[in-house]
């Protein structure tokens, strides 16, 4: 069965969004949505979102030690990524282990040259487009 996949580093203030290409094999990233408006704002922006990239499936990524414990933050993202998937239509999320993910996204934009103000707005979108690449390469095994 196809999917495509949208994929989100969920940070406390900006969360990176990626998506897949209808097959489910690339990953791209399209933006990095600053939080503002509170909880509903963020789910109503990124249901909208997957319904607008005709998503059917969700990736979120699960900060975890490197002992492989859950982080701190992962009972939060996970309330929030099952708020989420009610809002895009019942999609029960996949959570993913997101350990570095986002120093290996500020590797890549290193390398790339960018300027720190660049890499800051990008970041997080590196990130996640990282984060769905790793899964789907899992999935393609």
């Amino acid at each position: 069965m196809q999917k495509r996949w949208m994929a989100l580093d969920v940070g406390t203030k900006r969360i990176g969004v990626a998506v897949s290409d209808p097959l489910g094999v690339i990953a791209q990233g399209i933006e990095v949505y600053t939080r503002s408006g509170g909880l509903e704002n963020d789910l109503t922006y990124l249901a909208d979102l997957f319904h607008k990239y005709q998503a059917s499936a969700l990736l979120i990524g699960l900060f975890r030690h490197m002992d492989g414990r859950e982080g701190p933050e992962a009972k939060g993202i996970k309330k929030f990524g099952n708020q989420l998937g009610a809002r895009c239509g019942g999609v029960t999320p996949v959570f993913w282990d997101e350990r570095l993910t986002t120093m290996e996204a500020e590797r890549t934009l290193l390398t790339a040259d960018l300027s720190r103000a660049k890499r800051k707005k990008v970041l997080d979108e590196v990130a996640a487009t990282i984060l769905l690449e790793s899964y789907l390469r899992y999935k393609g095994k």
